[in-house]
């Protein structure tokens, strides 16, 4: 398998981004599918208990995720900076460093959540119904949280390398895997919602081991000498300033969404059901542009590091007009074809889920420019080593979002649309921070003149 870059400091800007953010956009989709498969084959095979069971799992899951994923994409950005700078020496045991730090968080939030798994259910408020079954299913996806991390430490390592086409290859060949062994558990064998589990963390755990033997046997610039194995406190310090800040901000954008998720299931199952089917359309549907704003932030750190200014200017513009155009047509598909993608997971009788979830896409989709936008505001400011800036973005977006949606949701005359409308007020008031700060870089640095 011959690894593929493409040249972030010099080809053609427009060009160049897109084609790294190709196989990026394409792997997150297909990594959806992990997902995704589980609530379809869940909710057409199982019913809407399981898939209630499956989307409360799915939310806990991603803020777990988030937090290794921050990590991961913290360290990432650090690689892209010695990238462009041409420090190999430092790349080198900065990797090192970084993945013995984040190996060792790993092995602690595994071991946390195995023992807490019956607290945190009761604090999510999940139905005494569907108690027993979301908590089968957590019990294995738990087991998979090693995997998660392998996967996306290589991935972002060989992303800020320039390479997004392997991580793209060993996604979409786990994410076949786990479709497969989803009909297999849930159809065939009857193991019910862990039988989804099994599957995933399988196709996971190949992922996982593939992208592994392949960095370190295949990637020059990963092979390390005795002189790189090595823990320096100034390494250390910048891998885990640079990490834990952007996995703050991971955290905290998905303890938000955590939060309303323990508001959404006091408003029963078919509430949750009708949640757990949008949110993974909702997901899919911006997941490009989540993606493209973390190419972009490659792109605006490998140049930042080899200070071309000039280029980065030009970056910015190219990445304004291509993800709000994206973000128009995705809008308005999602908006036109609401009631036809929530029939993709939940059975036609179920017309009370139907609606639910169509109420919410609508809302959400309307406003997909919102949250193009803040992604782009996240990589700018994770590229140009200012972390904080991302943080500061996310809890305002996420404090937003959560406030109104708890003050909204009990007012009888607002109730449930009160929590989706919370959504995208977030964006916006976080894009306008993030727009303020902007003008106030330009005023201070030659980069923007």
């Amino acid at each position: 398998m011959k690894a593929a870059k493409n040249d972030l400091l010099a080809d053609n800007v427009t060009k160049s981004m897109l084609l790294f953010a190709a196989p990026m956009i394409l792997g997150n989709l297909l990594q959806q599918f992990y997902n995704i498969a589980d609530t379809l084959i869940v909710g057409k095979f199982l019913g809407s208990d399981a898939l209630a069971a499956v989307g409360s799992s799915y939310t806990l899951m991603t803020f777990l995720t988030s937090i290794i994923l921050g990590l991961c994409m913290g360290s990432g950005a650090v690689f892209s900076i010695l990238y462009g700078a041409k420090k190999e020496d430092d790349m080198k045991t900065s990797f090192y460093v970084s993945f013995l730090f984040i190996f060792l968080i790993t092995l602690l939030i595994n071991g946390t959540v195995l023992c807490l798994i019956r607290p945190i259910l009761t604090l999510l408020r999940i139905p005494a119904d569907i108690f027993a079954e979301t908590q089968s299913y957590l019990q294995v996806i738990f087991y998979g949280i090693g995997f998660t991390f392998l996967y996306n430490y290589f991935a972002c390592l060989l992303r800020a390398l320039g390479n997004s086409l392997v991580p793209l290859i060993f996604l979409g060949t786990a994410a076949l895997i786990n479709i497969g062994l989803d009909l297999l558990f849930v159809i065939v064998f009857h193991w019910g919602v862990a039988g989804a589990a099994w599957a995933t963390i399988t196709a996971q755990g190949f992922s996982a081991f593939g992208i592994l033997f392949y960095s370190l046997l295949r990637v020059p610039e990963l092979k390390l000498q005795k002189k790189h194995r090595s823990v320096r406190a100034s390494v250390l310090k910048n891998i885990s300033q640079y990490s834990l800040i952007t996995c703050l901000q991971q955290s905290i954008m998905n303890f938000g969404i955590l939060m309303i998720q323990g508001l959404v299931n006091s408003f029963g199952v078919s509430v949750m059901a009708a949640f757990a089917a949008a949110v993974k359309i909702d997901s899919f549907a911006y997941m490009p542009v989540q993606d493209f704003g973390n190419a972009f932030s490659t792109f605006i750190a490998q140049n930042y590091g080899a200070r071309q200014t000039a280029r980065i200017r030009e970056g910015i513009r190219s990445a304004i007009r291509s993800a709000f155009i994206f973000c128009l047509v995705i809008s308005a598909v999602v908006c036109l074809f609401a009631p036809a993608l929530m029939r993709i997971f939940v059975q036609p009788h179920e017309t009370e889920v139907i609606a639910i979830g169509v109420q919410y896409l609508r809302i959400e989709g309307a406003c997909y420019c919102g949250i193009g936008c803040l992604f782009l505001l996240y990589g700018l400011y994770r590229g140009m080593d200012r972390p904080g800036m991302s943080v500061i973005l996310t809890v305002i977006s996420l404090g937003t979002r959560v406030l109104l949606a708890y003050l909204l949701a009990p007012i009888p005359a607002i109730g449930l649309p009160g929590i989706w409308w919370a959504i995208p007020i977030g964006w916006f008031l976080a894009d306008a921070a993030g727009l303020l700060y902007y003008r106030h870089l330009q005023k201070r640095l030659k980069l923007f003149r």
